[in-house]
């Protein structure tokens, strides 16, 4: 029964230490109501630093959502092990 035991705690460490995180960050607001309309731009790089041609940025995301008055910008980082890292911009507005 111990041994047991011993394999199901070390199969959920396991899972737990594979498992990502993520956090969403408000960068700005402005004076603009906050739109119905919602764009986002997302970079996925490996290790922390290797990003090949990758955009997330406040441009590109409120480009995607057809913003041209940005109300709110939120940033998300997710991030595996430090091996699989996102960025992606959130932007609101009309």
């Amino acid at each position: 029964m111990v041994k047991k035991l011993k394999k199901i705690a070390a199969l959920i460490a396991v899972v737990g230490m594979l498992s990502g995180c993520s956090l969403t960050l408000p960068v700005t607001a402005t004076s603009n109501e906050v739109g119905s309309k919602v764009g986002t731009a997302e970079a996925t790089g490996f290790f922390g630093w290797i990003f090949i041609d990758q955009d997330a940025s406040i441009q590109t995301a409120a480009k995607n959502g057809g913003i041209t008055e940005i109300s709110t910008v939120d940033i998300k980082h997710g991030n595996i092990l430090n091996i699989i890292v996102t960025y992606e911009t959130i932007v609101t507005g009309e």
